[in-house]
């Protein structure tokens, strides 16, 4: 796989990084507003297990910020080691030939 290949698929994997961290916050405030509404109607079942569900889904949402944010830097760090801004500039120039 050539440098910027590979560039453009490490970039795209921190963008679906990104969507999946944004989908677990969304996850995490629905959970928050059924226990908030649960309060009023007190189902035993949704006041037993979703506490639970929250912290697991907080885990996981603390895990994929990690491992997003060390994506992020590694991609940035291979950028700057292979001058994919060069190479890029290159590539437009060789498509115009």
């Amino acid at each position: 796989m050539d440098k910027l290949k590979k560039f453009d698929l490490m970039e795209k994997i921190v963008r679906e990084l990104e969507d999946v961290r944004n989908s677990q916050q969304a996850v995490l405030e629905k959970i928050g507003k059924i226990e908030v509404d649960n309060i009023e109607l007190g189902d035993k079942l949704i006041e037993s297990k979703m506490p639970d569900i929250y912290q697991r889904t907080a885990d996981n949402a603390d895990s994929i910020r990690e491992i997003l944010e060390s994506f992020q830097e590694k991609t940035e760090e291979y950028s700057d080691k292979n001058n994919i801004d060069k190479l890029r500039e290159q590539e437009a120039i060789n498509n115009i030939k």
